[in-house]
């Protein structure tokens, strides 16, 4: 080293090496969430998984308002795709608030405010490649045969099937 170099930094922002994305990601989402009163995308994300995917189908979280100072006993406005469908989110309104309450672990949400409006299309989801034939599957049987790491062969044998649906 010479002596006119610069010292090191300690608040160098570079990452080495592997990261999961989740937190790059998290940086870049968290002000545009947080301008809705979300913490992050988790329950933008995970909405199907929480209410379900009949009421995730017809509806959309907005965003959360909380009381002055709190962050608890929110007030979670939900965009819903028809009238018919919103008297029936009424009805569910208990159950709706304890599952994502749930989800949080603790008492995020008190009230649910329905907003009537179109909803966002959503893409289709792809339909699975067929099942490779027969002969496909016996030489994808044999290669997989060599490896020794079970994680590993379970992620080669879905991309083989899925190679091997392609060509056939």
């Amino acid at each position: 080293m010479t002596k006119n170099a610069p010292p090191a930094r300690d608040d160098d922002r570079r990452i080495q090496g592997m990261v999961s994305i989740a937190v790059p990601a998290d940086r870049v989402t968290r002000p545009v969430f947080g301008k809705h009163g979300f913490v992050s995308g988790a329950l933008v994300v995970d909405w199907p998984a929480i209410v379900g995917s009949a009421v995730a189908s017809h509806t959309l979280p907005l965003r959360i308002k909380f009381p002055p100072k709190e962050r608890g006993e929110g007030v979670l406005e939900i965009k819903v795709a028809s009238s018919a469908f919103a008297t029936e989110l009424q009805h569910l309104e208990p159950l709706i608030i304890e599952r994502i309450n749930g989800y949080f672990g603790w008492n995020a949400v008190a009230r649910l405010r329905l907003r009537h409006g179109p909803l966002p299309e959503r893409k289709a989801v792809r339909a699975a490649p067929p099942e490779p034939d027969a002969q496909a599957s016996d030489r994808l049987a044999a290669v997989l045969d060599k490896v020794d790491d079970p994680a590993l062969r379970d992620a080669l044998a879905r991309l083989g099937k899925y190679v091997a649906a392609k060509k056939g």
